[in-house]
C-alpha cells in the first residue's frame, strides 16, 4: 500500500503522534503529563479511525502507516 492510499487526516494524526512521542522522550518532567495526555488522545484517534473499519488487514496496515509516515518525516527533516 502506498503512502497516498491513507486518508490525509489519518496521516496527520500519525505524524502528530510521532512528534508528541519524540517530545515526551526529550522534554522535562513538568511537561510530561500534558504530553502523555496528548499521546493517549492521539492513540485513541488512530486506533478508532474509520479507515480501519471493515478491513481484515488492520494490524498490517497500521504498521505500514507508521513506516510510511516515519519515512516521509525523515526525508522532510
Amino acid at each position: 500500500m502506498g503512502f497516498t492510499d491513507f486518508p490525509d487526516d489519518l496521516v496527520r494524526i500519525q505524524h502528530a503522534w510521532n512528534t508528541t512521542y519524540r517530545a515526551l522522550a526529550a522534554h522535562r518532567p513538568q511537561e510530561a503529563a500534558t504530553l502523555r495526555r496528548r499521546l493517549l488522545r492521539l492513540s485513541v484517534r488512530l486506533w478508532w479511525h474509520p479507515f480501519w473499519n471493515g478491513t481484515t488487514q488492520a494490524s498490517e496496515l497500521r504498521g505500514e502507516l507508521r513506516r510510511a509516515v516515519r519515512a516521509r518525516e525523515s526525508t522532510v527533516a
